[in-house]
């Protein structure tokens, strides 16, 4: 751990951001989730030391439950947080084509 001084003799610590991962999410919160095809959004429904439990709405009105590492890392875009590499906004699945 790096420590500096400011001007007046404060201590600052200079440790560099800790990245976001899946399990540093808190239960109910959303994301974005890179599936086989598409994305799809998910909510986090179960939090353990190895895994997270996530909630997957499918296109097709179900949800399903799929289980992730809890060290996974998180890309943040526009203040969500995505799981997956790529460019979720192109491959977002649609939900009903009626709208």
């Amino acid at each position: 751990m790096a420590i500096a001084t400011l001007h007046g003799g404060l201590p600052v610590s200079l440790d560099a951001p800790t990245p976001l991962t899946l399990g540093t999410l808190p239960t109910g919160a959303r994301l974005i989730l890179r599936c086989r095809k598409d994305w799809r959004d998910a909510t986090v429904s179960v939090i353990t030391p190895e895994a997270v439990t996530l909630t997957v709405n499918a296109p097709s009105g179900r949800t399903y439950r799929i289980r992730r590492p809890a060290d996974a890392l998180l890309s943040i875009e526009s203040s969500l947080p995505v799981l997956g590499e790529g460019c979720w906004r192109a491959g977002f699945a649609r939900y009903d084509a009626r709208w």
